[in-house]
């Protein structure tokens, strides 16, 4: 049996885990969200826990079980506590403003960079440079986090871009001449 998959979820109070059919919903004080629970799968509300349990025996089935209860687990912390991912922008002249809900970078392109917020994302800024990226899903915050740095990911030699707040970038020697 999983190790983690058995382990029981602590469902904090003010929150509320509804599980309809294939479908668990659960409710907090930052948001509602859903998971749908793949075939094999079965989940149980005792105690005040929450109880992933496997069906049957089957290999996929047993894959999926710890990664369920992982998942299940991420978003009982995400609208109790929340998921917040931090962004550095470092490069002369490189900044970020925030217009309702879009972003607009200036990185070092000819035009600005558009990047729209998803709804259940909430983005700030601080001096230009640094963005903070906080929301409920644990998914959608780092596939948010991740997008920002990909419209311009960190130079080797110059160490200019859009970075996660304390990555260590190993920097790369240029040519050398004669």
């Amino acid at each position: 049996m999983s190790r983690i998959g058995k382990k029981p979820i602590q469902i904090p109070a003010g929150v509320d885990v509804k599980v309809a059919g294939p479908v668990v919903s659960v409710k907090g004080p930052l948001g509602k969200l859903d998971w749908a629970l793949s075939p094999g799968l079965g989940v149980s509300i005792t105690d005040g826990h929450l109880v992933v349990n496997r069906l049957n025996e089957d290999r996929h089935v047993r894959a999926l079980h710890g990664l369920t209860r992982a998942e299940l687990s991420n978003i009982v912390q995400g609208v109790t506590k929340g998921y917040e991912r931090n962004l550095e922008i470092t490069g002369v002249g490189y900044k970020v403003a925030v217009q309702g809900r879009t972003m607009s970078f200036n990185v070092g392109y000819i035009n600005p960079v558009t990047y729209p917020i998803p709804l259940g994302i909430d983005v700030k800024v601080d001096k230009q440079t640094l963005i903070n990226v906080k929301g409920a899903d644990k998914r959608l915050v780092g596939q948010v986090a991740a997008n920002l740095r990909a419209i311009k990911p960190p130079d080797v030699y110059k160490q200019k871009g859009v970075r996660y707040a304390g990555e260590v970038l190993r920097k790369k020697a240029g040519k050398t001449g004669k």
